[in-house]
């Protein structure tokens, strides 16, 4: 790991040096120190699974009944050169405790500027499918201990493609728009290998991607709908995977995301359905009151699959924010989960607690 971080530093600052006398580098960073713990929960014992609260999917943040640091803490820095003339570059590396604290680029691309409307960005990015997916590991930018696990669930969140970027003013509604393409082969899937299919080595393949976004807001209102078409394969221990009579699989996403924020009270809700072998369904729904520098919420997130014998959870939540620097929040979570699945448990029933503070810088 240490070899692995510091050619990624030398690398950064390789490119600082050189890009100085010709470019603007802006560098800026998040980091969230999180702990946690089961207070009580039934696990999977026919997968040998002790009491566990899985509180983030895409990554396998995972806690068990001993308090632990690691499973939701990260440190991430951004780096973004403006090359004038329209054109800038980003990276973004992240540094995670569930992945041994071993860094890794999320993000690097490409944008050009077109004009003040149109941009035009390619590289590796993040997957637009929700609302906070472009903003997920940065915890200060949201009100609860991490997104709801239910609705934030697919083991796909990058891909590597192209975007074109589009935002007007239409009247007093601001309009932004994205239109991209794009696949992403991950070669050692954590969720699917580590946690479903019982530590085989899973190779999960998105191609042909091909997806839209919209968000338009107003004052008080804002609305996000996103749809996303795409193919699925699959190896495992690196034999191709059937779907039925077929090596391959195609989806279709869609999401839609409503938010009021009236000063002190606010709404958040967001609902998603993924069309595959069967019908995936998520769904939350979050209240909270801003009081000065504190902000207690509830919320209550859904995972359910339109098949008697798929996976079906869902997590009640109550927590408190308190902004007690101007970079900085101190939050508080506790989670109940229901785990209704019948033949494909994920975690089993539990209650956690979880802390910690999130900053950027």
């Amino acid at each position: 790991m240490k070899t692995k971080t510091a050619l990624l530093v030398a690398a950064l600052s390789t490119s600082v040096i050189s890009l100085s006398s010709h470019s603007e580098i802006n560098l800026s960073g998040f980091a969230s120190i999180n702990a946690g713990k089961v207070l009580s929960g039934d696990g999977v014992p026919q997968f040998g699974l002790p009491p566990t609260f899985l509180a983030d999917y895409p990554i396998v943040s995972v806690y068990e009944e001993e308090w632990d640091f690691d499973p939701e803490s990260l440190f991430g820095l951004q780096v973004s050169a403006d090359l004038m003339e329209g054109l800038t570059a980003t990276a973004q590396i992240v540094a995670r405790g569930a992945d041994e604290w071993d860094p890794d680029f999320e993000w690097a691309y490409l944008s050009y500027e077109i004009n003040d409307n149109w941009t035009v960005q390619a590289g590796k990015k993040r997957l637009p499918l929700f609302y906070y997916s472009d903003f997920y590991d940065v915890g200060y930018a949201y009100v609860w201990m991490r997104a709801p696990a239910d609705n934030y669930t697919w083991q796909i969140f990058n891909y590597t493609g192209a975007n074109v970027l589009y935002t007007t003013d239409i009247g007093d509604w601001s309009l932004q728009a994205n239109l991209y393409t794009g696949k992403e082969d991950d070669k050692d899937n954590k969720l699917l290998g580590d946690f479903f299919f019982g530590g085989a080595e899973t190779r999960e393949i998105w191609k042909d991607i091909f997806g839209g976004v919209v968000n338009v807001s107003k004052d008080w209102f804002e609305a996000r709908l996103s749809v996303m078409e795409y193919t699925n394969e699959r190896y495992i221990d690196g034999e191709r995977q059937f779907f039925g009579d077929k090596d391959y699989r195609d989806g279709t996403f869609y999401g839609v995301a409503f938010n009021f924020d009236f000063e002190s009270w606010f709404v958040l809700t967001e609902m998603s359905r993924l069309e595959l072998d069967s019908d995936f369904d998520t769904r939350m729904l979050t209240l909270g009151y801003r009081w000065n520098e504190f902000t207690p919420f509830v919320g209550y997130s859904e995972y359910e699959q339109d098949d008697p014998d798929g996976e079906e959870h869902n997590t009640t939540m109550v927590g408190l924010r308190w902004d007690f620097h101007p970079s900085a929040a101190f939050k508080v979570q506790y989670d109940k989960v229901e785990d209704n699945s019948f033949a494909l448990a994920v975690a089993g029933d539990s209650e956690a607690i979880t802390l910690g503070v999130d900053v950027v810088f």
